[in-house]
């Protein structure tokens, strides 16, 4: 039976292609990914691990314009154009095969994705599709009925943290709990660029998102000055700047490189170049500590046992630190939360006067919790077999 991932936003981010090729590693057979922007893919090597494609439809009927016409003007809703763009994607999916709806929270960003995916899901469903929602995170107060409805219809929903698990299971009793797959990626290590001390760095990821969930216009990116001043003056680490999405308009080499041009001269701070994400992972895993917004750049260090903060701004960051540590509390620091210019300094503080216990833990959990992910590949393979 053919194994399709689908809704894939390209490799650019870093944390979709981590998803992809531990996704693929895991279910060994060969995946046909049906991707946003394929060619974007082909740069990090994509297209030599899986069968790639891009996932569209045959052009829209002068009926499905009028159709989305009305609906957009008449009713205020772009979801039958959604729906009709899902019809004519579903075609390109065998039938009585398995999808699997990769990207971790793409049910977080609004009515658009929402309606696309539930557009899929249906009419996949209509091929005798088998659909699976793949290492997912939502949030629970966005949830609609509709919503609801959806969930409800998928053959197996895998949630990756527990706060999502609880919700989605009330919807969907086919839905289990595992590991985001990308706590499996390979690590490879490039040679480190000058000022990237092993053991003496400190890792820091900013992404432009993150600074769109802040309460109080520019205190995200003053935080994370004060932190890097203060880690400068009272301590002798040295600073690496990892971006870890490098995607037109949403690029973290925006924020990061104006932090690197600001503190360039202290002689303690390196930026580290774009590259695949098990590189990046290598570079991470090298960090005495690490400070980041992308999810998947702290997954990367969380994997490694790096005593990681991360600078949150959804469910997806408090359920996974929740699972890893009983408490997000010291862990994920909310951007919504901050209101003064020292709190990523405060928090940094005590995440470093407790890095070795934090590593220690996470050397002792991390193998049982990273293998939670094994009974998932047992439920696709249910699956493939025609088990419910």
């Amino acid at each position: 039976m053919r194994i399709y991932a689908y809704f894939h936003a390209g490799s650019k981010n870093h944390g979709c292609e981590a998803i992809v090729r531990t996704t693929q590693e895991l279910l060994k057979d060969k995946i046909r990914l049906l991707s946003f922007v394929p060619d974007e893919d082909k740069i990090y090597g994509i297209d030599k691990l899986v069968s790639l494609g891009k996932l569209e439809g045959r052009a829209y009927t002068i009926f499905d314009k009028i159709i989305c016409i009305l609906s957009e003007r008449v009713a205020n809703t772009e979801k039958l154009s959604y729906y009709a763009r899902a019809r004519h994607e579903a075609a390109s999916f065998s039938q009585e095969s398995i999808a699997l709806a990769i990207g971790g929270d793409n049910y977080c960003y609004g009515d658009a994705y929402n309606f696309h995916l539930s557009g899929l899901n249906y009419y996949l469903h209509k091929r005798k599709v088998k659909t699976v929602l793949w290492g997912c995170s939502i949030e629970p107060e966005q949830i609609t009925d509709s919503m609801k409805r959806d969930f409800s219809r998928y053959d197996l929903i895998v949630a990756r943290e527990s706060i999502s698990y609880k919700v989605l299971k009330s919807y969907n009793p086919n839905t289990i709990l595992a590991c985001d797959p990308a706590f499996n990626l390979e690590t490879k290590y490039l040679p480190l660029p000058d000022k990237f001390i092993p053991d003496k760095t400190v890792g820091i990821n900013l992404s432009p998102l993150i600074q769109k969930s802040e309460n109080e216009k520019g205190i995200t990116l003053l935080n994370y000055r004060m932190m890097i001043r203060h880690i400068i003056e009272t301590t002798d680490y040295n600073i690496a700047l990892i971006p870890h999405v490098v995607c037109e308009g949403n690029d973290d080499r925006q924020p990061l490189t104006l932090l690197f041009r600001e503190f360039e001269k202290s002689g303690r701070i390196c930026m580290i170049d774009d590259c695949d994400c098990m590189q990046l992972k290598g570079y991470i895993a090298r960090c005495s500590l690490f400070v980041g917004a992308r999810t998947h750049a702290t997954i990367a260090a969380y994997a490694s046992a790096v005593p990681t903060l991360v600078i949150g701004y959804s469910t997806k960051a408090k359920g996974i630190a929740r699972d890893l540590f009983g408490s997000e509390e010291h862990y994920v620091l909310p951007v919504q939360h901050l209101k003064q210019q020292d709190d990523m300094e405060k928090a940094f503080d005590w995440l470093n006067l407790n890095k070795k216990q934090i590593t220690e833990h996470l050397q002792k959990i991390m193998p049982e919790y990273s293998s939670t992910i094994k009974k998932v590949v047992e439920k696709v393979q249910d699956l493939e077999r025609g088990k419910e």
